[in-house]
């Protein structure tokens, strides 16, 4: 698996996990969705992400939209 699909099974993932907390648990766990969805949105101007540079440090294979 590349670092880009990595990163963005990631996202999905904890999208689809805040989703079930703020249905079954509380509704502030919404806040992790806005969260996940702000750090998509500078990541996609800046290049900066955090999840890519921890799965580079995993050794995830460089895709082309994080190197």
């Amino acid at each position: 698996m590349t670092l880009d699909r990595a990163v963005l099974a990631f996202a999905g993932f904890v999208v689809l996990v805040s989703i079930a907390l703020a249905q079954f648990v509380h509704p502030a766990w919404i806040w992790l969705t806005v969260f996940a969805g702000a750090n998509m949105m500078q990541a996609a101007f800046t290049g900066f992400c955090p999840a890519a540079m921890i799965f580079k440090a995993f050794g995830a294979k460089p895709g082309c939209a994080f190197k």
